[in-house]
């Protein structure tokens, strides 16, 4: 992943930003759906990759105690949460942060959150596994982590339609739920769940999706992406492919999306080196023979 394009991209996409975040919107109210299963309600949160800010009322709302961090690494994003919205700066003046940073360094101290929400941010980052470790960090033992990325089916019909006019890599490849699960584990959290579910979205014509996606600061970046503007006949190829698969006078854009939550364990050691070693109860022994 290209890290200043992907700054570039949402640099860009600031102002037009809370246009058109129709998925965003969706898979937000669908994680919080499952937040059901966090016991005890957080006293400190942190939406990493927080864009505009659009969670962090929701998050606000559904846990008024706690205290909000949202950090992203496009600073006009952040700018413009600050700025133009009336509700987050009444909700939260003495209860939230509004952070620019990369995922990869957060400037936050150890056990500084009880969890840690990114909703389709993850994917922008060059190091996922880097990313992971700094939430790990960042998170208090028992904190969750919950989250949502795209999956590889996503832009699935772009992806062919582009394959076949000029074989170029125009959508990025995502990972899928099981190389994130594995990731998380060996990034050092435990018992993770992880589910999948496609979001098929329509549009009038192949330009509404592009126009949607550049709204959202989606551009191609890509470390091995094609720096070439695409030819006006690789273009004509590309939506010609992509119009086969109109239906009922719409096309289809696919969405994979994976969430996945887990939890930060006890250590294993303490600071000074020695293992942690448990033993069960006398309740948990098993009776002498």
């Amino acid at each position: 992943m290209d890290r200043a394009a992907v700054r570039r991209g949402f640099a860009r996409a600031a102002s037009r930003y809370d246009l058109a975040p129709v998925l965003q919107r969706e898979v937000a109210g669908r994680m919080a759906q499952r937040l059901t299963y966090v016991a005890r309600p957080p006293s400190s949160i942190l939406d990493l990759g927080c864009g505009t800010g659009a969670d962090l009322a929701p998050l606000g709302e559904r846990y008024p105690q706690a205290t909000l961090t949202g950090c992203d690494v496009s600073l006009p994003m952040l700018e413009r949460a600050g700025r133009h919205r009336p509700w987050f700066r009444r909700l939260f003046e003495t209860a939230q942060r509004l952070v620019c940073t990369d995922a990869l360094a957060l400037p936050f101290a150890d056990r500084s959150f009880d969890l840690v929400w990114s909703n389709l941010a993850l994917q922008w980052t060059e190091d996922l596994a880097g990313a992971l470790t700094e939430a790990l960090r960042a998170l208090e033992i028992g904190g969750l982590l919950t989250f949502s990325v795209p999956g590889p089916d996503t832009l699935m019909e772009l992806r062919e339609a582009f394959g076949e006019a000029d074989g170029s890599p125009h959508v990025h490849r995502f990972p899928d739920m099981h190389d994130l699960g594995d990731l998380l584990v060996s990034c050092g959290f435990a018992d993770p769940v992880m589910e999948m579910e496609r979001i098929v979205l329509t549009y009038a014509d192949a330009n509404q999706l592009f126009r949607e996606l550049r709204q959202a600061g989606a551009a191609n970046a890509a470390s091995g992406r094609r720096r070439a503007l695409t030819g006006k006949a690789a273009w004509r190829r590309m939506l010609d492919r992509y119009e086969r698969l109109r239906s009922g006078g719409r096309l289809p854009a696919t969405f994979e999306i994976v969430y996945g939550h887990a939890w930060k364990p006890q250590p294993r050691a303490v600071a000074d080196g020695r293992a942690i070693v448990r033993f069960p109860s006398r309740a948990q022994r098993s009776p002498a023979a």
